[in-house]
């Protein structure tokens, strides 16, 4: 059975930076696709960033150039790296690996003006 977990999140003020960890068991996150998604108060959960299944990566339009997602296939953890932040980055931040069945708790991260 996949299980992640979510870490990372904590309130920051505009511009700052925050690195999320999802830590990954029962399933090996060097293959298949991985993604982060994120959930605002009121909003419909979206895809953040995706690293594909043949290694290629995709962005959300509002978040290029400021996150960037990576893995380290040793720890088995995925990471989410996010400079630059906006208030409107203040979310609940998901980790979904392809073989994940529903969601994990997830991380809070709420961005100050």
């Amino acid at each position: 059975q996949v299980q992640v977990v979510e870490s990372g999140g904590e309130t920051v003020q505009a511009g700052g930076s925050l690195r999320l960890s999802c830590a990954v068991s029962g399933m090996f996150i060097g293959i298949g696709a991985l993604s982060w998604y994120r959930q605002a108060p009121g909003r419909q959960r979206e895809s953040v960033a995706t690293i594909h299944r043949g290694g290629t990566i995709t962005y959300a339009e509002s978040v290029k150039g400021r996150f960037a997602i990576s893995r380290d296939n040793v720890k088995n953890i995925l990471y989410l790296q996010m400079n630059s932040l906006r208030p409107e980055d203040t979310a609940t931040y998901f980790c979904k690996p392809f073989r994940l069945e529903g969601w994990g708790q997830g991380t809070q991260v709420t961005v100050s003006s």
